[in-house]
């Protein structure tokens, strides 16, 4: 993605092609068919890493260390792959995960077998604090987050430098791991307009339409959907949105033509709001955005302008996530039907606790959810109960879920065992169990000083 002085006073259209790991595969097709419908120069970027997601590629590559990128790659990036080389559409995605050089090799292979010339793909490194810290400064950090069981993970939220070098330097596809989900839209607006790194203003009013890209068609009515307050029409056929950015940090909230959700002030306003810690100091690596005095307004039919937001200089930390070996999570359901359901239920769930109890295993955190009558908004003891501790419910038909947090599996189990003996060992009618012992995984955050990273980007050999 090459700037010029004609180019630069054009806006630039940047698409999503996803929001998450498990987004639709289908999704990116619309969005470029709308981005090929316009002369000027586009993006089209997939955000499918979370915090979990990069710790479960981490373990992934334990296992084999080809492997460790987004398990989807292929089947996000092959439906748009040759419309975007041939549309010179540069794609860039965090689907690297904890292994971008074996993603660049993947979509490599995809391109060859879509009979493709060969792809320049650039992989940006520098996230991975395994790799790139010294023990001392590890150990610094592990005391300021309190982890004290084995790390899986340690990676810095990277900015959007090296993805702006990179699409400067020809790249059709950037592969990253860890970066701030916004970078992935500024590294397009930064290589195409060419912005000073200290033009905050600028630098925030991108960002922000990178925070408003990042989570796929939640901006089109995804995720925002409530009937008969907040009707969205065609859901199933929800369109993903697209920014179209001008040289002096206005833009354009839009979507997909001809598809499904909508766009307007209030799906916008809640995006814009999400994930927001403090709408006048939102911290990210490449500015501290300032949405306080932003104006949002819609000027046309799924169009909606967003101006007014300003930028203050970077923060002197990135944040850095860790996360590590937690505690095996015992799973058991059994379902409970007709009259007196509810408290025959809650009796289940008294012997489990006792019986647990009585094979000491009384200082595990046990949960009980009765799904039916409450679930979401009880706690790990249950407090939402009556004051006689049975669901204050005439429901007829629920579900019982035990959980419980063990340090090894086979305490773990033996909870799972417990729910199973509810069949003939407990209140009458209970059926369908079914139960799993899992490994889990926990997490914590901590300030990384600037200094002691150095990011890169190269083309993948």
């Amino acid at each position: 993605m090459h700037s010029s002085s004609t180019s630069a006073a054009s806006s630039l259209h940047i698409g999503a092609g996803a929001g998450f790991s498990g987004d639709r595969w289908d999704a990116a097709v619309p969005v470029v068919r709308t981005l090929l419908a316009h002369d000027g120069p586009r993006a089209l970027i997939f955000e499918t890493l979370a915090e979990r997601t990069l710790a479960l590629a981490q373990l992934q590559r334990r296992q084999n260390p080809d492997s460790g990128w987004e398990p989807s790659l292929e089947h996000f990036v092959a439906p748009v792959l040759a419309d975007c080389v041939h549309g010179a559409i540069p794609i860039i995605g965090n689907f690297g995960a904890a292994n971008p050089r074996g993603a660049a090799r993947q979509l490599q292979r995809l391109a060859a077998s879509l009979g493709l010339p060969a792809l320049r793909v650039a992989i940006v490194n520098g996230d991975d604090l395994l790799t790139a810290l010294t023990p001392d400064q590890m150990r610094a950090l592990l005391d300021q987050s309190s982890i004290e069981r084995p790390l899986v993970s340690a990676n810095a939220y990277l900015g959007a430098r090296e993805i702006a070098a990179a699409l400067r330097a020809g790249a059709q596809v950037v592969v990253t791991g860890r970066v701030a989900d916004p970078a992935l839209a500024l590294g397009p607006m930064l290589a195409h307009f060419g912005w000073p790194e200290d033009d905050w203003d600028r630098l925030a009013a991108g960002t922000m339409a990178g925070h408003i890209l990042e989570c796929g068609g939640q901006v089109c009515g995804g995720y925002f959907a409530d009937p008969g307050f907040k009707d969205v029409p065609d859901l199933a056929g929800l369109g993903f949105p697209i920014i179209e950015m001008h040289e002096d940090g206005r833009f354009v909230v839009t979507k997909a033509a001809n598809t499904g959700g909508c766009v307007d002030r209030r799906t916008v306003v809640e995006q814009l709001l999400y994930e927001i810690h403090d709408p006048g100091a939102y911290l990210t690596p490449d500015v501290v955005a300032d949405i306080t005095e932003a104006e949002v307004r819609e000027v046309g039919i799924d169009r909606v302008e967003i101006t007014g937001v300003r930028g203050h200089p970077r923060p002197a930390t990135l944040k850095a996530t860790l996360c590590h070996e937690g505690p095996w999570l015992a799973e058991g359901e059994i379902s409970y039907a007709g009259p007196n359901a509810a408290a025959r239920a809650a009796l289940a769930a008294d012997v489990v606790r006792k019986r647990l109890h009585a094979l000491g295993l009384g200082g595990l955190r046990v949960r009980a959810d009765f799904i039916g009558v409450a679930s979401v908004f009880g706690d790990d003891e249950g407090r939402w109960t009556a004051a006689a501790g049975v669901p204050a419910s005439p429901v007829e038909d629920l579900r019982l879920r035990i959980a419980a947090a063990a340090a090894t599996r086979q305490d773990a189990e033996r909870v799972a065992r417990e729910v199973l003996a509810l069949y003939t060992c407990g209140p009458a009618g209970g059926g369908g169990v079914r139960t799993t012992v899992t490994p889990r995984l926990g997490s914590g955050s901590c300030l990384v000083p600037r200094e002691w990273l150095a990011p890169t980007w190269e083309f993948a050999a």
